[in-house]
């Protein structure tokens, strides 16, 4: 019996077939009954002639009767698409046919429609293939692989199927697996899946492949597919079939939660400070009165509503909160539902101090400069700022540690020994804060050769010497003129009535000429009315460094007894405790590290992810050359709060939560259908299929397909009986012998037989 890829087309076809191929017979009988008798002399000639070649034009139009019935019959089998079998293939060098599925489960295809979704349109893509190899006799082999089960960093890539032989349990044992899959929250792409196949399966060897790229064709991965694109035309010089199979059909909208993140303010137990959350649109209108829900520690919360999201845009919204006690605290956001679930969730974990700690150094025997900033940051009584102050001499930063501090504040100082300086230079690079404010006491020879070391120090500018800021009666201004910065936001309002009171008489000149290093982190963020340099700010390692050129105490000038002091120097604080790294967000998938004080914790840590998302595991930490412990969870699979429990030198325990989220890239919805791929894929070869259509043409597991080689026959088939029937046909030479002079012989005969009373 043989064997189509539709046919059901066939045998549609076919039937009426059988009568359509009695039609060139029938015409030709028609015509012969259509034939009268004329009389005409010269036939007696013509019926000689007729005798001697009777059989060749019988057998001419036997032949082109025969080309015309097998040109209709061809028509069906190229419609009917018939296929060799792999029986037949193997004779030919070629054994079994293995199916290679790669199935999209980034968290894009949770996208829903209906009552049904991207990744179970793709599972039953999938199962609808391995019930047409299990229907074959020919050998089949199956494998099966997620994107998410890719390059994974513990076990490696964990195919689903590998080389799976086709037998008779095999459907059954493929719909278990599918009942199983759900979309995972990673983004993985198609590249990484591409490049698997021949890590896994090797070299093709007598083996027929057919890959089947099933996935929703994201515009994010599918627009500029250059390294896809190379992977895709490497399958095909391998001989390797390709299906692209598309699971959706048309690009909904959706939005996302794309952050969530302690803003402004220090951030200690009982002090209010503010957190940001960001919304990104990824539809093609704008998202209007957008509430976002939120909890922190497990209770709800007041919600925050965004009046607008415009299409393709993210707005940041804040919010103030206040943690009463200290310790590890939860917050978070979440989306009503959309298009996509996975993003309208964002988590966030804070481990907040019960006060943060700042040293406050003074070169002065009075410590008047750290006593001022003391009473700035730290003003006790029922005021709380969240910082604690400690002061201490220049002598401190030699002898004691300086880990246990975010922020270093240095004011008046005139020497410091090599390793105090060495300690402030690792302190900062580790990422502390740095501040200088100078004095009578300072020395600018000492500033320049072991503070500043012609840039490559702690300070940031090469100091001249002191001097007086003249008053100018003629032109009066403010005599602190500040630029757009952090610490001084407060004060950006033109008509605000606390900076321009602030009075300098004395402060340090800058080198002559010097002017921040072209593309270095060296900023100037005030000046004095006379165009000098009054604050600067550096980079330096993880960490940042100011410095005031004036004093901390009102001797050089009155901004101590100014409440824009007050202000500026909490602000100072906030601004240089910021330390990005610590809520940066952990992507799923990714692994979850911890670098631990060897002398200060045990080596074992036990992971415990999300609830109900898998089991805890206990890790070994692996000791360094730096005295340090490093622990990490290989892989992250759901998004939420990891807890991680720590043990002690002195057996206390401590808990700490760490907050994963999902890649709100792989919110971006937009798909590209088959037109557009094909203008992205030039020069690659494939067939592409939308999923939802009933008639799958990927499901082609039991031959080769003999349908693309009939239609080049048929062309041939229609072009020979062309020749044929022109070959067969009378063709009067009467024209040809006009032009030249001849009298047409057939002509002077046709009238011969008039008179002469001939038949024909």
């Amino acid at each position: 019996m043989p064997h189509f890829l539709h046919p059901n087309l066939f045998w549609t076809l076919g039937l009426p077939t059988l009568g359509v191929l009695a039609l060139p017979v029938l015409i030709h009988l028609i015509n012969m009954m259509r034939h009268r008798r004329v009389e005409w002399a010269a036939m007696e000639f013509l019926r000689v002639s007729q005798k001697k070649n009777r059989a060749w034009i019988m057998l001419k139009q036997l032949l082109l009767l025969a080309l015309r019935m097998a040109a209709v019959a061809m028509v069906v089998l190229v419609a009917a698409q018939p296929l060799l079998p792999n029986r037949w293939s193997g004779l030919l060098g070629r054994g079994r046919t293995h199916h290679i599925v790669l199935l999209d489960d980034s968290y894009s295809m949770s996208d829903h429609w209906a009552d049904t979704d991207a990744f179970a349109e793709a599972k039953k893509v999938v199962g609808r293939l391995g019930a047409e190899a299990a229907r074959q006799a020919e050998p089949q082999a199956f494998t099966l692989l997620r994107f998410s089960q890719v390059g994974r960093s513990q076990h490696g890539t964990q195919p689903d199927l590998l080389k799976q032989t086709v037998g008779p349990d095999f459907l059954a044992q493929l719909n278990s697996v599918l009942a199983n899959l759900k979309v995972s929250q990673t983004a993985a792409g198609p590249l990484a899946a591409l490049r698997a196949i021949g890590q896994l399966l090797g070299t093709a060897d007598r083996e027929r492949r057919i890959v089947y790229l099933v996935s929703d064709f994201r515009e994010r991965q599918w627009n500029e597919p250059t390294d896809l694109r190379k992977e895709l035309r490497r399958l095909n010089q391998a001989g390797a079939e390709l299906y692209l199979v598309n699971c959706v059909e048309q690009t909904r909208p959706n939005l996302a939660l794309t952050a969530l993140a302690p803003a402004d303010g220090i951030r200690a137990a009982g002090v209010p400070w503010f957190m940001q959350v960001g919304l990104h649109n990824f539809g093609p209108s704008p998202a209007r009165e957008v509430t976002v829900l939120l909890s922190e520690d497990g209770h709800a919360r007041p919600a925050v509503s965004v009046a607008e999201v415009p299409p393709g845009q993210t707005v940041a919204a804040r919010f103030p909160v206040s943690f009463p006690s200290p310790g590890s605290h939860q917050m978070v956001a979440r989306l009503e539902s959309d298009a996509v679930a996975a993003d309208n969730y964002r988590y966030c974990a804070v481990d907040l101090p019960a006060d943060v700690p700042v040293l406050l150094i003074d070169g002065d025997v009075q410590a008047r400069g750290a006593r001022y900033l003391d009473w700035a940051l730290s003003p006790g009584g029922a005021v709380r700022t969240g910082l604690r102050t400690q002061i201490e001499t220049p002598r401190y930063l030699s002898t004691r540690p300086l880990k246990p501090f975010r922020v270093v504040c240095l004011a008046n100082i005139e020497r410091l020994e090599d390793s105090a300086v060495h300690a402030l230079e690792q302190f900062a690079a580790d990422g502390g804060g740095v501040v200088f404010f100078l004095g009578e006491r300072c020395q600018p020879q000492f500033f320049d050769d072991s503070l500043y070391r012609r840039g490559q120090g702690l300070f940031p500018v090469p100091l001249g010497g002191a001097a007086e800021l003249r008053v100018d009666r003629l032109e009066p201004a403010p005599d602190l003129q500040v630029e757009k910065h952090y610490i001084f936001r407060v004060f950006a309002e033109k008509r605000n009535t606390f900076l321009p009171m602030v009075s300098v008489q004395r402060y340090f000149r800058v080198a002559k000429g010097w002017r921040p290093p072209a593309g270095s982190a060296t900023r100037v963020i005030a000046r004095l009315r006379n165009g000098a340099p009054l604050a600067v700010e550096k980079s330096f390692g993880k960490g940042r460094v100011m410095a005031f050129l004036t004093t901390a105490a009102p001797v050089w000038n009155n901004w101590a007894r100014n409440p824009s002091f007050v202000v500026v120097m909490q602000d100072l604080q906030a601004y240089l405790l910021r330390r990005p790294e610590e809520t940066a967000s952990r992507l799923v998938g990714g692994p979850l590290e911890l670098s631990l004080d060897a002398a200060a914790y045990r080596p074992q840590v036990r992971f415990s992810p999300p609830a109900d998302s898998g089991p805890a595991v206990v890790v070994n930490a692996v000791p360094d050359a730096e005295g340090r412990f490093s622990a990490s969870l290989a892989e992250t699979d759901v998004s939420g709060f990891y807890e991680v429990r720590l043990t002690r030198t002195d057996e206390t325990p401590e808990v700490r939560y760490y907050a994963v989220n999902v890649d709100p890239s792989e919110g971006d919805l937009k798909a590209l259908g088959g037109e557009q791929l094909a203008a992205r894929l030039e020069g690659v070869k494939y067939h592409y299929q939308q999923a939802s259509l009933p008639q799958f043409a990927a499901s082609d597991p039991s031959g080769n397909n003999l349908g693309e080689m009939l239609l080049y026959a048929l062309v041939l088939l229609l072009l020979g009986e062309q020749a044929l029937a022109w070959s067969a046909s009378y063709h009067p030479a009467g024209a040809r012998a006009v032009e030249k002079g001849v009298r047409p012989i057939f002509a002077a005969g046709h009238r011969g037989a008039a008179r002469h009373g001939g038949t024909a």
